[in-house]
């Protein structure tokens, strides 16, 4: 059930501020106003904290003492049960659905597929929040904010997943309308049908979601429009605490390896900002490695800092290669294709954030085909945690790095699930059919040939001997 907690107000709002992220610049402004960008410069925000006048536990495992209070609402979500390292709104202003009851699952089926040790590959299955991925985690923390300044109307550019999170907030908490803007054909039914049953109004555009992204941010600005894609920085704040989720399940061990699926980059930044944190706080030692797995078709990221020598150098971000793709890409009309439709981006907007968080875990890029997310998704499907194509880019992206020596067998990896198979069945359906010409016009056109893991149905005739011999041939 939506929540607006009416709880003790013990947080301070004033430890809060906004920061520009370009130390030439590093513009404050008071978290009383939402900036898409830096008013002074254009570059993004950070939301940052006064560490000093917070009420930062000593340890992490002091946590775990949030979980007596589950009959709070704040401290039932396991986004608002960390409420202390993202203390930007008093807990009496907090808005919840009960987002962020999401597990670690140790897959040693899928730890064999990539090629490491038993027991050292565990799946963060986002799929388990109300809307059904990872983008509630950030939404409420949105919403919250948006709440906070009295808004009525909220908006975002989406491939289904934003948009489908946050109509059901706004729909459940009755407190403003949901506008969500798509690009034509390129978002699946199972999250268009989400965001129409919710009630949100949905604007469909000529274009791709990079269009949607440059309408949606002028829209919002004309008309006063809270806008909630991660360019929002309170978003951002809500997403990092998957990374504490992950370290409350390793009994706040830290893991060698996250391994997450980039599209607009929004996670891979707020991971990285969380190790930043909690290392600068001293609540953790180490900080782990982060590899970001593009699609193939969609591999601005990968083009960038691998082939370009990218780097955050600092805040320094050299911006000529930037450029310089993004006129090659416009020059020759490339748009993102792939059939991992949540990551299917080509300019993402939190590319800055990204090569930040980057640079502060030592981190790598990789991109994956269509055949390699799709044979990875079976495997995951395999060992009983369904997931939507984009999810399973960390598991082939883990895999290839194992591959190369990158990841070593003995290494503690962990791959970010972002959404529940249901948010995209289109494809698995057809990975597992036995219709070639369902296959063909479905995954054929997208590069991918064969269905190595494929779980296809049995036919037999309609007789009881034929189908107890096919039960005992097959079961």
């Amino acid at each position: 059930m939506a929540s607006i907690t009416q709880t003790d107000s013990s947080i301070r709002t004033d430890v809060a501020f906004q920061r520009c992220i370009n130390p030439v610049c590093a513009a404050t402004y008071d978290t009383d106003v939402m900036h898409a960008s830096c008013p002074r410069c254009g570059s993004l925000l950070d939301v940052t904290y006064d560490w000093d006048r917070a009420h930062v536990p000593s340890k992490l495992s002091d946590f775990e003492a949030m979980w007596s209070q589950r009959t709070n609402p704040v401290r039932f979500s396991g986004v608002w049960r960390f409420h202390e390292l993202l203390p930007f709104v008093p807990q009496d202003q907090i808005v919840t659905v009960g987002e962020g009851q999401t597990l670690l699952q140790q897959a040693d089926g899928v730890s064999k597929f990539v090629g490491l040790n038993a027991g050292n590959l565990h799946l963060q299955y986002e799929g388990m929040n109300p809307s059904g991925s990872f983008k509630d985690n950030g939404m409420c923390a949105a919403v919250t904010h948006a709440n906070m300044l009295g808004a009525k109307r909220a908006a975002c550019a989406s491939t289904g997943n934003t948009s489908a999170s946050l109509a059901l907030y706004c729909s459940a908490t009755r407190l403003m309308k949901a506008v969500i803007f798509i690009g034509s054909g390129k978002i699946s039914y199972g999250k268009l049908s989400q965001a129409l049953d919710y009630g949100a109004l949905t604007v469909q555009i000529a274009g791709d979601f990079d269009d949607a992204m440059l309408r949606v941010r002028e829209v919002a600005e004309q008309l006063g429009i809270y806008l909630v894609n991660s360019v929002n920085p309170f978003r951002l704040e809500g997403q990092k605490t998957i990374m504490l989720r992950v370290l409350e399940a390793l009994r706040w061990e830290v893991p060698d390896w996250i391994v997450v699926p980039g599209g607009n980059l929004g996670n891979s930044s707020s991971f990285g900002k969380a190790f930043m944190e909690l290392k600068e706080l001293g609540l953790i030692d180490r900080v782990p490695r982060l590899a970001i797995i593009n699609a193939s078709g969609a591999d601005t990221l990968y083009e960038l800092h691998e082939r370009r020598g990218l780097r955050w150098n600092g805040g320094n971000v050299n911006m000529d290669p930037i450029r310089e793709y993004m006129d090659h890409m416009d020059r020759h009309g490339i748009k993102a294709d792939t059939l991992a439709s949540a990551i299917e981006i080509n300019r993402p907007v939190n590319l800055k954030k990204c090569l930040r968080a980057l640079e502060f875990c030592d981190g790598v890029v990789r991109q994956v085909s269509d055949q390699e997310i799709l044979d990875a998704k079976a495997q995951v499907g395999a060992g009983g945690f369904g997931c939507e194509p984009a999810s399973a880019a960390s598991v082939a992206g883990a895999k290839i790095l194992r591959r190369e020596g990158v990841i070593a067998p003995s290494d503690r990896v962990v791959c970010v699930l972002t959404g529940h198979e249901l948010k995209d069945p289109t494809a698995t359906v057809a990975y597992h059919s036995t219709d070639q010409e369902l296959f063909n016009k479905t995954l054929g056109s997208r590069g991918v040939t064969k269905a190595s893991y494929a779980n296809k149905a049995i036919s037999v005739p309609n007789e009881l001997d034929d189908i107890i011999k096919a039960i005992q041939l097959y079961a």
